[in-house]
């Protein structure tokens, strides 16, 4: 995966040498020089912010402050100031970090790697849901019961995702069968009870329990845990 950068410094130098660094690094860099700039560079979803605390037109704490409603990327704020009220100042407005100029371009990357490394787990996370013993990764679309792999047919796992991430909430067979195979599908629902009765089976022969529950007459819900 190629990272987005995005460089707001208004010295030129600023914007060429980190631009330069990090390309040489596989990052996809853009750069701006003011916050007009910066703000119509927000467009291109930048995976993290190097943003500049003094400038001209209106300074990176008032500008973080402005985006960060709107942003949830890494903002790392490059400052001339060491203050500890100029710190505290831009963690407040949003921040997620700082580092004082002039800076090792060492230390800085690091910082840009251990924050976009953050971002992914955090990320990630959001996509998984663990069930007593049960991890299902929604992006992966794989399911491990303590480190043994579930193998699930596309429809098997469709449904799955559809009861896991909706836990507790019934959902009959019509409408199962129309969220997966589509309002316009051809065929039958009783195709539904076939599926599920097969996610039953596999999730109770690695883990000897039962996640989804069958609501007779109505339809079936993932067990909340």
């Amino acid at each position: 995966m190629q990272y987005k950068l995005l460089v707001v410094d208004d010295e030129p130098m600023i914007q060429n040498l980190l631009r330069d660094h990090f390309e040489a690094e596989g990052y996809l860099v853009y750069t701006a020089g003011n916050a007009g700039q910066a703000e119509a560079m927000l467009g291109k979803k930048p995976d993290l912010v190097l943003l500049d605390i003094a400038m001209p037109d209106l300074d990176g704490i008032t500008f973080c402050a402005g985006i960060r409603r709107h942003i949830a990327c890494p903002i790392l704020f490059l400052t001339a100031k060491g203050e500890m009220q100029d710190k505290l100042n831009g963690l407040r407005a949003g921040g997620d970090d700082y580092i004082v100029k002039p800076f090792s371009m060492e230390e800085l990357t690091a910082r840009v790697e251990a924050h976009l490394r953050r971002e992914e787990r955090v990320h990630r996370a959001a996509d998984q849901r663990f069930a007593d013993g049960l991890v299902i990764d929604y992006s992966a679309r794989t399911v491990v019961y303590r480190e043994q792999t579930i193998s699930l047919s596309r429809r098997e796992f469709d449904i799955l995702e559809l009861l896991s991430m909706n836990a507790g909430m019934v959902f009959g067979r019509d409408m199962i069968y129309e969220r997966i195979w589509g309002y316009d599908a051809e065929g039958d629902s009783l195709v539904v009870k076939e599926h599920v009765r097969k996610i039953k089976s596999k999730l109770e022969a690695v883990s000897g329990k039962q996640y989804i529950e069958t609501v007779w007459g109505v339809g079936y819900r993932w067990i909340r845990t």
